[in-house]
């Protein structure tokens, strides 16, 4: 069988379905067909007469990103075809071995029991095969109602915190789909979709880029240039006034309005003053207006706010705060059933010695021993460490991410080679707590799992070798 276009869609439908539960969709369907043939973003746009700014910086970016999130590995419009067809070869040839295995047990003529044992020490069964392909998710019945009931109430506003691969998006979207169903409208905006040089740098545009963004969402036409009067009222009027008269207006439901990644402004204080600023009003006359209490405010970020903010102009001291934790042991356990691995102590223990209860990278591992039975898990934990392991792509990922960052990597140099916490200066820490490279300690930090410190400490190691 050759990889071709529809094996490419098929595979990526298979990886979103198993990571989100849901297909792509015929737009999304329509940039990996343009994306496949070489075309550029305004050819697919005017071809299938959209806008080329919805394609390339709403479409486009988000297709990748999901992507990346459901193949584990980072995907682009440059290696799209690469990632999926390694991921269809896997496929192929597990289903390739798993069709021989039975052929075999068939005619009476195994031999290999390597298979066998492998799922009499996971206890796979078919049936929960089945449960592993209709949902991977670890309900958090505590967090998520908080959230529900809070956001339940006029003006509320909710604080999530948590490194990024975390599960902020995952039990937002949980409680979204369950207030979708009380006919409350929705808006989950993350904040990296904006152009970073050309959004996050001018307060007027990053204003207009989000109820652009807004309006799109609530599938309303765009009004902007109706209420918009830079020079008269000001950026930051025009923006409250679009939300107020136009958005909130249109519909007596209330509107949930989520914006993730918000820590992606943090190094623009041009713009998040300002931004910030006005978040905060709209809590304070969600409380106390009539109109504005059908808004409802959901911010999450990565990492503790190290910005300078005016006490009384922060959305971060306000509302309900969340603070999202890993995985207990009885959730890991949950969650190995969720994939048909049983929760065997060996197994949850082992995992969870290399990467603690981090929800993203348990489900590499747990999809993995399902995908490809006659890996071992002592073969997978030996390999996981090094370039040859499921986790290569995201620890290079975090590798480059290092390497253009030399003050990081030295800060996290102290990190992985002390045996105990250690402190660093604020900056640092906020910035590699952010990423997900290190948990809080009190005041000190310490690497997030084994993981991040035996492949790094390896890593910078060599590193400094070949320089030296």
């Amino acid at each position: 069988m050759l990889f071709n276009l529809d094996e490419a869609i098929k595979v990526a439908n298979q990886a979103v379905m198993t990571k989100f539960l849901r297909k792509l969709s015929d737009i999304e369907i329509i940039v990996l067909k343009g994306a496949w043939e070489r075309e550029e973003y305004d050819h697919i746009a005017a071809k299938n007469q959209y806008a080329t700014s919805y394609i390339s910086q709403d479409v486009a970016p988000k297709l990748w990103k999901l992507l990346t999130d459901s193949l584990g590995e980072k995907v682009k419009k440059s290696n799209f075809k690469e990632a999926l067809k390694r991921n269809w070869e896997k496929r192929t040839t597990s289903e390739y071995y798993l069709s021989s295995k039975e052929s075999m047990i068939a005619n009476g003529k195994q031999r290999n029991t390597k298979f066998a044992e492998t799922a009499s020490a996971l206890n796979v069964t078919q049936n929960e095969q089945s449960l592993a392909d209709s949902q991977f998710y670890v309900d958090r019945y505590s967090l998520e109602s908080l959230c529900y009931e809070s956001l339940l109430q006029p003006g509320s506003l909710i604080r999530i915190k948590a490194p990024k691969l975390m599960g902020k998006t995952s039990l937002m979207e949980r409680v979204l789909a369950k207030l979708a169903k009380q006919d409350y409208r929705t808006v989950s905006l993350s904040l990296e979709m904006a152009d970073k040089k050309i959004h996050c740098t001018n307060l007027n545009k990053f204003l207009r880029w989000f109820c652009l963004n807004l309006s799109r969402e609530l599938h309303l036409p765009n009004q902007i240039d109706e209420y918009w009067d830079e020079e008269g009222i000001g950026a930051k009027v025009s923006c409250t006034t679009y939300l107020e008269e136009y958005l909130l207006a249109d519909a007596d439901t209330p509107l949930i309005l989520c914006l993730d990644d918000l820590d992606v402004l943090f190094p623009y204080p041009e713009v998040y003053e300002d931004f910030f600023g006005l978040l905060r009003s709209w809590y304070e006359k969600a409380r106390s207006r009539q109109n504005w209490k059908k808004l409802r405010l959901v911010i999450a970020h990565a990492t503790d706010v190290y910005i300078r903010l005016n006490i009384n102009q922060s959305p971060f001291n306000v509302g309900l705060p969340i603070e999202l934790p890993e995985l207990t042991r009885e959730e890991v356990q949950v969650f190995a059933r969720q994939y048909g691995l049983a929760g065997d102590s060996y197994l949850i223990d082992s995992l969870m010695q290399l990467v603690g209860g981090h929800p993203y990278l348990l489900q590499m591992a747990f999809s993995h021993l399902k995908s490809y039975p006659d890996v071992t898990l002592e073969q997978l934990l030996v390999e996981a460490i090094t370039d040859a392991g499921i986790y290569r792509h995201h620890l290079r990922d975090y590798w480059l991410s290092l390497q253009q960052e030399p003050k990081l990597m030295a800060a996290f140099q102290i990190v992985i080679t002390s045996t105990k916490p250690v402190r660093l200066e604020t900056t640092s820490t906020y910035q590699l707590q952010s990423m997900g490279l290190v948990k809080l300690a009190g005041n000190e930090v310490e690497p997030r799992c084994h993981l991040y410190r035996n492949y790094f400490s390896d890593v910078i190691k060599l590193q400094v070798n070949i320089n030296v």
